[in-house]
């Protein structure tokens, strides 16, 4: 981490599932700080909204006409050459790129032997490889102006959690790679940091809840891991992150001592699930297993149109 902080006026950022949730408040508080802010999800209505709520709110982000300010792209992060067309038009529009937040995400409950396979593999293409693949993109950019990404994880990457397994699985991912990727650009001047999240109060959490044994199984975890957090104190930790070019970033501050107890987490956890997978079995077969929330429904119908295009 370093000392102090960075004003971020004047700078550009890209933030990807950026039409809700963490990646839209996220847009909304840097826009608030000056930053050009450009916008990439599946759902261009919503980003347009999102767009005309920074510009209304008094941010410095704008519509896609604006000379300055914000914009927004319309593209799927698993897409190569969709995400090097919206890096290639960014850079051509602001002139740089100073900061990435690879945020798009998506999630899946339920055993992991009764589960839909192409959900299941969708959460790792969306939560993994996007976020790869807009790192690739991005990454030429922020080398020529030694930004700074910041790699959206979660709680999730800590521990697991039986009935998330690909949500699990994908952020794990993340932060390994993320770390990785550290390691390869740091001496080019580029940041690369982690942000963790507990349970948010995001459309992401409330669609799981929607289920009645999610709910119930998130509620029985010890502590402050069965709470559902705001997600505005989570977001401006995010913002603090960025303005210090964290290398992790906590959006509840518990998290942080996670880090050390970590290694006994697996035996815990193991023991717990064989108790609550028993008291919950005659139940589990009515788990919805499809994505969940509104993403969840933006990302099934994005693909479903992309199968019935010629």
């Amino acid at each position: 981490m370093s000392g102090g902080r960075v004003n971020l006026s004047g700078r550009v950022a890209v933030v990807t599932g950026a039409a809700r949730g963490v990646g839209e408040l996220l847009a909304r508080k840097l826009s608030a700080r000056g930053v050009k802010v450009a916008l990439v999800g599946l759902e261009p209505d919503a980003l347009k909204q999102v767009s005309e709520r920074l510009h209304s709110g008094g941010g410095t982000s704008r519509s896609s006409e604006a000379e300055s300010g914000g914009a927004y792209w319309h593209a799927d992060v698993t897409d190569q050459d969709a995400m090097a067309r919206v890096a290639r038009e960014v850079g051509e529009r602001f002139g740089r790129v100073d900061i990435v937040v690879a945020n798009a995400g998506v999630a899946t409950g339920g055993p992991f032997a009764a589960s839909d396979p192409e959900a299941w593999r969708r959460v790792i293409e969306v939560n993994l490889i996007g976020s790869a693949v807009t790192a690739r993109a991005f990454l030429p950019a922020l080398t020529a102006s030694r930004g700074y990404l910041l790699q959206i994880a979660s709680l999730a990457a800590i521990t697991p959690a039986p009935m998330m397994s690909a949500y699990c699985a994908s952020k794990s991912g993340v932060e390994a790679y993320a770390h990785c990727l550290r390691g390869e650009v740091g001496h080019k001047g580029v940041g690369v940091g982690v942000a963790y999240l507990s349970w948010t109060d995001t459309d992401m959490v409330r669609g799981a809840d929607q289920d009645d044994v999610m709910r119930e199984l998130r509620q029985r975890l010890p502590g402050p891991a069965g709470k559902t957090y705001p997600l505005g104190p989570a977001v401006d930790r995010l913002v603090a992150g960025i303005e210090r070019r964290s290398a992790h970033v906590y959006g509840q501050w518990w998290l942080r001592g996670m880090q050390g107890v970590r290694g006994y987490l697996p035996g815990i956890i193991a023991t717990v699930g064989r108790r609550d997978m028993r008291r919950f079995e005659a139940r589990l077969a009515k788990v919805r297993t499809g994505l969940v929330g509104a993403g969840g429904a933006a990302d099934e119908r994005e693909r479903d149109g992309a199968t019935r295009r010629p």
